[in-house]
């Protein structure tokens, strides 16, 4: 449920997190992952070869973990401001008090999930529940204007779980060419892989 507290315990540990929800990663998978994470657009060939084991391998690996859901997508990290856009920004959404759990979920499935849903072309491109400071959701999106992303403000206070004063926003000038770490996975690669190394140990 997007716009409601956590109930569960967020796990810091991926691998802790996979034996939960089914099976630990097998070594092999895990580094087929990392390396994915870093470069996606490498063959299968190029991939059996960084990792020591042969190309079939590799194929039926990447499918068993496709099948299983452990890789949701393969896809690039484009220069976004080149591409036109000048904003990202990271919204903190709170729930405002006295709705039913039933009511909440109304609006998950009605206009909240609406201006998430699949296919449709939006700008966000994450929007989950957490907890922290009294907020209750995250939701990231790019914007080519700031006009563009006042636009998604006002969908997000048309709902009447959301009041005006119940969204904190952080906008990020994607202009901007001192920019600390652009985004990037490979650093979680790298992480992934010494957090391996660590529980064998």
């Amino acid at each position: 449920m997007i716009l409601n507290a956590l109930k569960e315990p967020m796990h810091s540990n991926p691998l802790a997190l996979a034996m939960k929800e089914g099976r630990p990663m097998k070594d092999l998978e895990l580094r087929l992952i990392s390396e994915l994470m870093k470069n996606s657009r490498r063959s299968d060939r190029e991939l059996a070869k960084v990792l020591g084991v042969s190309q079939p391998t590799i194929s039926r690996t990447m499918k068993k973990l496709d099948e299983e859901g452990y890789i949701r997508e393969y896809t690039v990290i484009p220069d976004f401001s080149k591409l036109g856009f000048q904003l990202a920004a990271f919204n903190l959404v709170k729930v405002k008090q006295g709705f039913s759990e039933a009511e909440l979920e109304k609006a998950q499935r009605d206009r909240l999930k609406n201006m998430v849903s699949e296919g449709a072309p939006n700008e966000i491109v994450l929007f989950n529940r957490g907890i922290g400071g009294g907020y209750s959701a995250v939701l990231v999106s790019f914007h080519k204007t700031y006009s563009d992303y006042t636009q998604l403000l006002r969908k997000i206070r048309d709902s009447p779980f959301v009041g005006n004063s119940d969204i904190l926003s952080f906008i990020v000038d994607l202009t901007d060419k001192n920019q600390y770490r652009n985004l990037s996975f490979s650093s979680i690669a790298k992480l992934l892989l010494t957090m391996q190394k660590q529980n064998k140990e």
